[in-house]
């Protein structure tokens, strides 16, 4: 059953390497569209960059998903060579990935209210009178239509090979 863990832990270190892949891809046209409705809004474009938003592979939209994909090949080649912290390390680390991803699709799920909340909590008259909607609608459309299917397989592999892998080590 080793094997098998490992082989989920994989599929959810390949699917959480394809966030930043896209984003490096798209990330530039994503971030013109919502700056282009930023100045449609009469709004400066620079407020995105000042309060941290980004759409692009920089930063924790990086580093984040490539460390967890790096901490489950690790915990994988751990399974595969039926090393004796295989078991716990695949409940530890297979649980975080679990609890990480409903982060992930929650804050996915809540994006404009989240990004509603920053922006009133910065105090700036400017940031209050930003059409959210608009200009998440205007970064999302700088990526391609099948980004969101890859966004949902990724969840749907994220969660499934976690159950399994757990599952598996369970009954193992």
């Amino acid at each position: 059953m080793n094997a098998f863990a490992a082989v989920m832990q994989l599929l959810v270190a390949t699917a959480f390497v394809s966030i930043p892949l896209v984003r490096h891809r798209y990330g530039t046209s994503a971030m013109a569209g919502a700056q282009a409705e930023l100045t449609r809004q009469g709004v400066r474009t620079t407020v995105l960059a000042e309060n941290g938003m980004r759409f692009d592979a920089g930063g924790h939209e990086t580093w984040a998903p490539v460390s967890i994909a790096a901490v489950m090949a690790a915990t994988a080649a751990v399974n595969l060579s039926d090393g004796s912290w295989a078991e716990p390390l695949t409940w530890v680390f297979q649980s975080i990935v679990l609890l990480v991803n409903c982060v992930i699709l929650y804050s996915q799920l809540t994006a404009t209210e989240s990004v509603r909340a920053a922006f009133a909590r910065k105090g700036d008259p400017m940031l209050a009178r930003v059409d959210v909607p608009a200009l998440l609608k205007a970064a999302e459309d700088g990526f391609p239509s099948w980004t969101w299917t890859l966004q949902n397989v990724r969840h749907a592999v994220v969660f499934g090979a976690s159950i399994l892998a757990l599952a598996a080590t369970a009954i193992a």
